[in-house]
C-alpha cells in the first residue's frame, strides 16, 4: 500500500485513527456471496462480528479521493464516525472534521444538518437481534440445539431460560442507559431563538434549525445556550458547571473588534475555541444575565452545531468510550483459545473412538460436538462479570458511582495517583491570610486585614474592591471564590445597574463598588454638597481573568474625578513584570518565596492613573495590553488554602502500599511544592528538582536549567562540582510548571519519560496539560489513577485507568467514577474494590476453567466405554454446584488494608498458570485412578439392570447406569468444590473465605448432600441422578480418594502461592529477569547513569538527533 493512500485523522487528538480508502470489487463479492451459501450462513455472521474483514473480503483499496464510501451529496465527500462528520478537502487532500467555512455558506443548512444533539433510543428489536447476533449466544444457540439432538433438554431448556433472562437484563440496562441519556440531552435542547437576518430583521426560529454563521440575539432574562456562540456585542455572566464542574458565574465579553482599534494579539488572529474561550458562548452552559447598550442587542454568532459542540463532545465522551485495553482480557481469550484447542483434541478422540466401536452416524456427530460445550462453557462470561458486579455494589454503598464497570478490575493495577491540588489535597475555600502592602517601593509589615481608617482611601484597598468578576445573582453576591474572600475583606458594597436604570442611559450602567458610612474617616465638610457626596467607584471597563496571561484587570473611576484608574490583579511575577522597576521592592522575590514555601496563594496587585484624554468610548474599545503597563506596584494579598484533614493520612496509606503520587495542579509551582511537603507527598529529607525549560529564541537551542528548590540558585563551579546533590540511593523529585512542560514534551521527548519517573509537582498546568501528563505516564506503563473535582480534570480523569471525580455535576459525568465523599479518602477504597475484584476474575476464571477440564475428562473416560454423563447429572453440576458457587464465591469484601504487593495483571504468569496446570494434572490422576480402580474391585462386572445390588431400573439406552459413571461423578462432583475452596483466595486482596457466608452455607451445603448420597442410598435421588448402588466399602474408598485428593490440592496450591513461589519463578526463568514495565527499565538505567540527577546550575540543551538517538546533551555553567 501507498502511504499517501493512509490519511491520518485528528493527529494526536483522543480520536485519532488511520483511514483507508476502498470501493466495491464485483468478483470478491461473488466470492463471498459464494462462501456464504456454502457455509450456511456462518461466513456471513463472522463477517458481521468482524467489519473490517467485511469491508477487506468485498473491497479493493484505493486513494481516499475516490473511496466511494465517503461519496457525498455535490462535491463534498464525507463520512460520520462517532456522530461527527468528517469531509473531503481537496486542497489538503486529506479529510477534516466540520469546522464553518465561508465556502459552505450556500449549503451549509444542507450541510451541517440540524443542530441536535441527538441520542437516538434503538428500538428493543434493534437491541435485541445485536444482542442475539453476539457469538457467545450464537455458540448457546448451537448448543442447545445440539442438546436437543442429544435428548438433553432438562440442560438445554435451563441453559435457554439463563439466556433468555441474560437477554433481557442486559436489554433493560442499555435501554435504561440510552433513555437516561436521551433524557438528559433532550432537557432544553429545542428552544426557540432569535436570530438576526438581513436589513437587521429579526426572526424567530426552532434551535434545531441554528446553522454555523448565525447571528443569534442573546435574550436579557437569560437562557440555555443550544450551541456553541462566540460573542460580538455586549456581556453575558455564564454558568458553566455542565462544562468545568465549578458553579462559579463567569463573565463573557465580546470578542475584539480589530475594525474598532481593539489591536489585541486575539484581535488579529482567526477564532479559535481555545485562544478565545472567554468570548464564547458554548452549549448546555446557562446564561443567566446580560448587560448591553440601548437599542443594541447582545448577538453572538453560531460557530458549531449538534455533536460539534462544547456539549456535543461531551456526550459523545459517553456513548463512545475510549476502550479499555487490559491484560486481563487479552488473557483471557488467549485462555479460551487453549481450552478450543483441547476440545479440538477431544473432538478427534471421540470421533475415532466412535468409528472404531462402528457407532451411527448420528451418534458420532452428536457426541464429538458435544466434546466442544463441555470444554467451552456457556456461563464462563457470567461467572466472569460477577465479581465486577458484586464490587460495583459495594463502591455504591461507599458512595462512589460507576459508568464503566469493566474499569473496575484495572483499578486494581493502579500504581500511580495524580491529584489536582485545590478542592481536592486543599480545602475549595480561600482564607485571607494578611495583606503586605508596598510603598515608595518597599514593603510595610504584613497586616491581618484592611478595614483600618487609613487604608480605606488608599489605591491597595481600591484595587481589591474592583479588581474581579463578582455579580449579584438574585440579590446574592456570586463569583469565583478567590474573588468573594478578597472583597469580604475590604467590607465594602457592590451595586449593579437595574435594567429600568440601563435603559434610561445610551450605555451599560457601570457596577459601582464603596465602603460602608463607618469605614469612611470622619473628615470636616466645606460645603452641603460635599457633604452629600459618596465616596464610590464605578467599574468602567473589565478584562476577564485570562489563564494564558495569570491576570485581570478593570479601568474603573472615583466619583467626581475626571481620569479613570487601572487595576491589575494576578500572579505575582507576572503583575511585577508590567510595572515600573523602581515601584517593585529588591526583596520582591525573596518575600513572595518565603510565602510560596509556607504553602500559601499570593496574589500581586498594581495601580495606573490613566491619562485623562481617555474617555468611556475609548476605554471600551481599548486594547488591554495597552491599559497593563507601566504600573505601580501595590503589594501581595496572602490566602491560606488548608489541606483537607483526610488528605495525609490516605497519602501516607498510599506510599505504604507502594503507589506513587502525583500533584498535578494550575497553581504556583512553589506554593505546590510546600502543599506536596505539608501533605506528605514529598517527605522533609528529600530532594526537590525545579526544572525550568526555556523554548528556542534568537537562534539558541531549547534548554533545561536545573536548580535544587531548597539550596541557593547561584553556585560557582566549584561548588557545583562538590555540592552535595542527592546520590543514588537518596530520593529526589523533579518539578516544572506547565510551561516547562511544554516545551520538554516538544524538544526533549526523551527526557520526559525519564522525568515523570521521579515527576512529583507539575504546576501551572493547563487542562490539555495535564491530559498529556497521564499519557505521558501511561507511555512508561504506569496504571494511572487521578482524582480532580472540576472541569480542567475532565480530560485526565476520562483518560486515567481509573478516573475519580469528586464532583457531581454534569462536566463530571464522563469520568468513569464519581464520589459522593469530597476527599480523597474515596481513592484507597478504589484500589482496594478493585484489586478484590481482580482477584475475584482470576479466581473465577480458575475455577472455571478446573470445571470445564474435570467434566472434560469425566466426559472422555466414559466416552471410552460408550458411555456418558446423565442428563440429571449435567443439571445438577452445571447448576447445583457451578453457578451456586460461582455467584457465591465472588461475594469476598476488599481486604480492609492496602499493601505493597499488587495482584498480577494477566493470567498468562507463571505462578497463575502453574496453579491452574497443576490442578488438572491432580484431578486428572484422581479421576483416572478411580475409573481404572473401580474396574479391579472383586464385585465390578460389566453393569447391566440384572447386576444392580438394589435398583430395579428399565432398560438403560445411554449406558448412563453404570459403575464408571457413578465413581466418577461422585469424584469429580467433590473436585468442583475442592477447587473452589482452592481457589477462593483470601487475604491480602479480600476477606477469607469464611467471612463470606453465602459462600461458606452453599459449599457446605453442597458438601453434606454429597456426602449424604455417597454414604446412603437414597433411590428417589439414585433415580433422579442416574447413579447405580455400589457396595459401602466402595464407597468408603471413594471417601478416602476424595480425601486424598483434597490434600494434595491445598498442599500444592500453598506451595505455589504468590508469597512463596520464588523458586517457579527460578525455575521458570534461571536468567537475571528483566522488568516487563518500562518505568522499572528506566529505574535501572537510571541508578547506573553517573549524570543522573542533574546536577544544581547545570543546563541541558536540545540538538539535533544524532545517530545513537540522543536529543540533549548536559553543559555545566560556571
Amino acid at each position: 500500500m501507498e502511504k499517501e493512500d493512509l490519511k491520518i485523522l485528528n493527529k494526536g487528538e483522543e480520536e485519532e485513527m488511520e483511514l483507508q480508502g476502498y470501493r466495491l470489487c464485483r468478483w470478491r463479492l461473488a466470492l463471498v456471496g459464494l462462501g456464504v451459501l456454502c457455509t450456511g450462513g456462518f461466513l456471513l455472521l463472522l463477517l458481521y462480528w468482524m467489519p473490517e474483514w467485511c469491508v477487506k473480503s468485498t473491497c479493493t483499496r484505493t486513494t481516499a479521493r475516490d473511496a466511494k464510501v465517503v461519496l457525498m451529496r455535490s462535491t463534498i465527500r464525507y463520512f460520520t464516525f462517532h456522530s461527527t462528520k468528517y469531509y473531503w478537502n481537496d486542497e489538503k487532500q486529506n479529510f477534516e472534521n466540520t469546522e464553518w467555512n465561508l465556502s459552505f455558506t450556500s449549503s451549509r443548512r444542507l450541510f451541517f444538518g440540524v443542530n441536535e444533539i441527538a441520542v437516538k433510543v434503538p428500538s428493543v428489536f434493534k437491541l435485541l437481534i445485536k444482542e442475539v447476533l453476539n457469538p457467545f449466544y450464537i455458540f448457546q444457540l448451537f448448543s442447545v440445539i445440539l442438546w436437543s439432538a442429544d435428548e438433553y433438554y432438562y440442560y438445554a431448556v435451563a441453559i435457554v431460560l439463563m439466556s433468555v433472562i441474560s437477554i433481557a437484563t442486559s436489554l433493560y440496562t442499555i435501554r435504561k442507559q440510552y433513555v437516561m441519556l436521551h433524557d438528559m440531552v433532550a432537557a432544553h435542547s429545542i428552544v426557540r431563538v432569535s436570530v438576526c437576518r438581513a436589513n437587521n430583521d429579526i426572526e424567530e426560529i426552532l434551535s434545531t434549525d441554528l446553522v454555523p454563521g448565525d447571528v443569534m440575539v442573546i435574550p436579557s432574562n437569560g437562557t440555555i445556550m443550544p450551541c456553541d456562540a462566540v460573542l460580538v456585542s455586549g456581556t453575558c455572566i455564564v454558568n458553566e458547571s455542565m462544562l468545568t464542574g465549578e458553579s462559579v458565574p463567569v463573565t463573557k465579553t465580546n470578542l475584539p473588534n480589530p475594525t474598532a482599534g481593539e489591536r489585541e494579539e486575539e484581535a488579529d488572529s482567526a477564532y479559535n475555541t481555545e485562544g478565545h474561550k472567554r468570548h464564547t458562548l458554548f452549549c448546555g452552559t446557562n446564561v443567566i444575565q446580560t448587560r448591553f447598550y440601548t437599542g443594541e442587542l447582545v448577538k453572538a454568532v453560531v460557530v458549531r452545531t449538534g455533536f460539534s459542540t462544547a456539549k456535543g463532545q461531551l456526550v459523545r465522551s459517553i456513548l463512545y468510550p475510549k476502550p479499555t485495553d487490559f491484560k486481563l482480557y487479552r488473557d483471557a481469550y488467549l485462555f479460551l483459545l487453549c481450552l478450543v484447542a483441547v476440545a479440538g483434541i477431544g473432538f478427534v478422540y471421540s470421533i475415532v473412538l466412535s468409528i472404531m466401536n462402528k457407532e451411527p452416524a448420528k451418534t458420532i456427530i452428536i457426541e464429538s460436538l458435544d466434546i466442544i460445550t463441555i470444554t467451552v462453557p456457556p456461563a464462563l462470561p457470567a461467572a466472569m462479570t460477577a465479581g465486577i458486579v458484586y464490587a460495583q455494589r459495594r463502591l455504591k454503598n461507599s458512595g462512589i458511582f460507576c459508568i464503566s464497570p469493566q474499569r473496575i478490575n484495572i483499578c486494581g493495577q493502579i500504581n500511580l495517583v495524580c491529584f489536582d491540588k485545590t478542592g481536592t489535597l486543599t480545602e475549595d475555600g480561600l482564607d485571607l491570610w494578611g495583606v503586605q502592602r508596598v510603598e515608595n517601593g518597599s514593603f510595610h509589615l504584613s497586616e491581618k486585614n484592611a478595614y483600618k481608617e487609613n487604608l480605606v482611601k488608599s489605591q491597595f484597598v481600591a484595587c481589591m474592591a474592583t479588581c474581579h468578576s463578582l455579580t449579584k445573582i438574585e440579590g446574592q453576591l456570586s463569583g469565583d471564590p478567590l474573588d468573594l474572600k478578597m472583597f469580604e475583606a475590604t467590607g465594602w458594597i457592590l451595586e449593579e445597574a437595574t435594567e429600568e436604570e440601563t435603559s434610561l442611559h445610551n450605555r451599560i450602567m457601570p457596577t459601582v463598588v464603596r465602603p460602608p458610612k463607618q469605614l469612611l474617616p470622619p473628615e470636616p465638610a466645606v460645603t452641603p454638597e460635599q457633604d452629600m457626596a459618596a465616596y464610590e467607584i464605578g467599574i468602567v471597563r473589565q478584562f476577564p481573568f485570562s489563564s494564558a496571561l495569570q491576570r485581570m484587570s478593570v479601568v474603573a473611576r472615583l466619583l467626581g474625578e475626571k481620569r479613570m484608574d487601572a487595576y491589575v490583579k494576578g500572579a505575582p511575577e507576572v503583575v511585577a513584570s508590567l510595572c515600573k522597576k523602581e515601584t517593585v521592592p529588591e526583596n520582591f522575590a525573596e518575600v513572595l518565596e518565603g510565602y510560596t514555601k509556607q504553602g500559601f496563594r499570593v496574589i500581586a496587585l498594581a495601580h495606573r492613573r490613566l491619562e485623562s484624554k481617555l474617555t468611556w468610548h475609548k476605554v471600551q474599545n481599548i486594547n488591554r495590553d495597552h491599559i497593563e503597563a507601566n504600573m505601580e506596584f501595590l503589594g501581595l494579598i496572602i490566602m491560606q488554602n488548608k489541606l483537607k484533614p483526610e488528605t495525609p493520612g490516605v497519602l501516607q496509606d498510599l506510599h505504604q502500599a507502594n503507589i506513587r503520587t502525583v500533584m498535578v495542579t494550575g497553581d504556583n509551582m512553589l506554593t505546590a511544592i510546600s502543599v506536596a511537603r505539608d501533605c506528605g507527598m514529598i517527605p522533609p529529607q528529600d530532594t526537590v528538582i525545579i526544572a525550568d525549560a526555556l523554548p528556542p529564541h534568537d537562534g539558541q537551542a531549547a534548554k533545561i536549567t536545573w536548580r535544587y528548590a531548597d539550596k541557593p540558585y547561584k553556585a560557582s563551579l566549584e561548588d557545583v562540582c562538590h555540592i552535595d546533590e542527592p546520590k543514588t540511593q537518596e530520593l529526589y523529585h523533579f518539578a516544572m510548571n506547565g510551561k516547562s512542560f511544554a516545551v520538554i514534551s516538544e524538544h526533549f521527548p526523551d527526557m520526559l519519560q525519564k522525568l515523570v519517573l521521579h515527576g512529583t509537582v507539575f504546576a501551572r498546568m493547563a487542562p490539555d496539560q495535564k491530559t498529556q501528563l497521564i499519557e505521558a505516564l501511561q507511555g512508561v506503563d504506569y496504571y494511572v489513577g487521578m482524582c480532580g473535582d472540576g472541569a480542567n480534570d475532565c480530560g485526565a480523569l476520562k483518560r486515567a485507568h481509573g478516573g475519580i471525580s469528586l464532583s457531581e455535576l454534569e462536566a463530571s459525568v464522563a469520568s468513569p467514577f464519581t464520589s459522593r465523599t469530597p476527599n480523597i479518602s474515596c481513592v484507597p477504597s478504589l484500589i482496594r474494590e478493585g484489586r478484590a475484584a481482580l482477584i475475584t476474575s482470576f479466581c473465577v476464571f480458575k475455577f472455571m476453567a478446573l470445571y470445564s477440564i474435570i467434566q472434560y475428562i469425566s466426559v472422555t473416560l466414559l466416552y471410552s466405554i460408550l458411555s456418558n454423563l446423565g442428563d440429571f447429572q449435567f443439571l445438577f453440576i452445571d447448576i447445583a454446584i457451578i453457578l451456586l458457587i460461582v455467584f457465591t464465591m465472588s461475594l469476598n469484601p476488599a481486604w480492609k488494608d492496602l499493601v505493597s504487593r499488587r495482584p498480577p495483571s494477566g493470567l498468562i504468569s507463571g505462578p497463575l498458570l502453574f496453579s491452574v496446570l497443576t490442578q488438572i494434572l491432580i484431578c486428572l490422576g484422581f479421576q483416572i485412578l478411580t475409573f481404572l480402580w473401580v474396574k479391579q474391585q472383586p464385585w465390578y462386572t460389566v453393569w447391566t439392570p440384572l447386576t444392580d445390588f438394589e435398583n430395579h431400573t428399565e432398560e438403560d439406552d445411554h449406558n448412563i447406569q453404570n459403575y464408571e459413571n457413578t465413581s466418577l461423578f461422585y469424584v469429580s462432583s467433590f473436585q468442583y468444590l475442592i477447587v473452589a475452596i482452592v481457589f477462593s483466595k483470601g487475604k491480602p486482596f479480600r476477606q477469607p473465605s469464611y467471612k463470606n457466608w453465602p459462600f461458606v452455607l452453599s459449599a457446605g451445603s453442597l458438601y453434606v448432600f454429597m456426602l449424604l448420597i455417597l454414604f446412603y442410598h437414597i433411590e428417589n435421588i439414585d433415580e433422579i441422578l442416574e447413579i447405580v448402588c455400589i457396595p459401602f466399602e466402595w464407597r468408603v474408598k471413594l471417601f478416602l480418594i476424595i480425601l486424598v485428593n483434597a490434600a494434595v490440592s491445598v498442599l500444592v496450591e500453598g506451595v505455589i502461592d504468590l508469597r512463596r513461589c520464588k523458586w517457579l519463578s527460578c525455575l521458570c526463568c534461571p536468567h537475571k529477569i528483566t522488568p516487563k514495565a518500562r518505568y522499572m527499565h528506566l529505574a535501572q538505567e537510571l541508578s547506573v547513569d553517573p549524570d543522573w540527577p542533574p546536577k544544581p546550575t547545570t543546563t541541558t540543551e536540545a540538538k539535533p538527533r544524532p545517530e545513537n538517538g540522543s536529543t540533549y546533551q548536559i553543559i555545566i555553567n560556571s
